[in-house]
């Protein structure tokens, strides 16, 4: 981590881009933060609600929901606070702003990497599938992923924690930087490792759904109940993964921008408007998932339509059959 030094009784400069940010530029920003807190409140309220959607998988979309969420509701807005380049909310709350931003992030990284663990062995072992996969081993599997997030980032910020404003040069500065080694390190066990278990499992998952798809087509003939239903159940399973992969590869796509620009990043001007936009790039992210819920789930379109229409107030409501 960068030396300590001591702090000046100037006020902080203003970046260089902050000169260029106009009204629309904070209004479409706080119009992404709002959609993403309703979008994944909406995530949250279905599969919370409706007792069909209690599934393994949908759980750990719930999981990720709430993620997404806290990022609307608390980073979003924070960031936009920060977008100045001056920070007005006191060092203490800088530290927690980090604390928070480490913790939902790997977060995120570590429930897409159940999400992945979810589907192969959903597709590569579907027999195994119900016995492997519980509801209760979910949910600890969850608890630990959290739990981990929250250790490690703690441990990796202590020193900010304990002195939040010992990096800062001037009064209303927001700044946290670490050492190339500490930052490998994190790459490594928060970026690199995840996504590396991530594309290898879903490589084996698609080339054995693949094999199972040729399957179909080549007994499509078969006439038994028992038979149907094997290529009923095989194909909702194979679109269930596609759907998560289309998920991942846009998890993929917004989160690399941020980690290589946060790693890469100096006290520079440009490094710093890079690590800006990689930032809100992969907040991004949290506002995407929902959508693409909303364009593969038919489970989520109909949820909405009985939420908005106060359905779900109604006396049993939540057995409502909405699969």
């Amino acid at each position: 981590m960068r030396n300590q030094h001591r702090r000046s009784n100037n006020s902080c400069k203003k970046t260089i881009y902050s000169n260029s940010v106009d009204v629309t530029f904070y209004i479409t920003l706080s119009c992404v933060s709002f959609l993403t807190v309703l979008l994944n409140l909406l995530i949250i309220v279905s599969i919370s609600h409706f007792r069909q959607l209690h599934t393994t998988t949908n759980l750990l979309l719930l999981s990720l929901a709430v993620a997404d969420l806290l990022v609307g509701l608390l980073l979003m807005p924070l960031q936009l606070v920060n977008t100045s380049g001056c920070w007005y909310l006191g060092t203490f709350v800088c530290a927690m702003f980090f604390y928070l931003s480490f913790i939902l992030t790997s977060s995120s990284v570590g429930i897409m990497v159940l999400i992945s663990i979810d589907r192969y062995v959903a597709i590569c072992d579907p027999l195994g599938y119900p016995r492997k996969i519980t509801l209760k081993r979910v949910r600890v599997s969850v608890c630990l992923c959290w739990s981990c997030s929250v250790l490690y980032n703690g441990a990796m910020l202590h020193d900010i924690l304990e002195n939040p404003d010992m990096l800062d040069s001037c009064y209303g500065e927001c700044l946290f930087l670490v050492d190339f080694v500490s930052g490998a390190v994190d790459l490594g066990l928060t970026f690199f490792g995840p996504i590396t278990v991530i594309v290898v499992l879903y490589m084996r998952v698609f080339v054995v759904a693949v094999s199972q798809a040729r399957a179909m087509r080549s007994h499509i003939t078969a006439v038994s109940v028992q038979g149907s239903f094997r290529v009923t159940a095989k194909k909702s399973e194979i679109k269930a993964a596609r759907t998560l992969g289309v998920l991942v590869v846009v998890f993929l796509m917004c989160f690399s921008p941020y980690f290589f620009t946060s790693f890469t990043a100096t006290t520079e001007s440009s490094n710093t408007v890079l690590l800006f936009f990689g930032t809100w790039f992969l907040y991004c992210n949290s506002c995407i998932n929902p959508i693409i819920y909303a364009f593969f789930y038919p489970w989520f379109r109909k949820a909405i339509k009985l939420i908005v229409s106060l359905h779900i107030l109604q006396p049993d409501s939540c057995d409502t059959r909405i699969l």
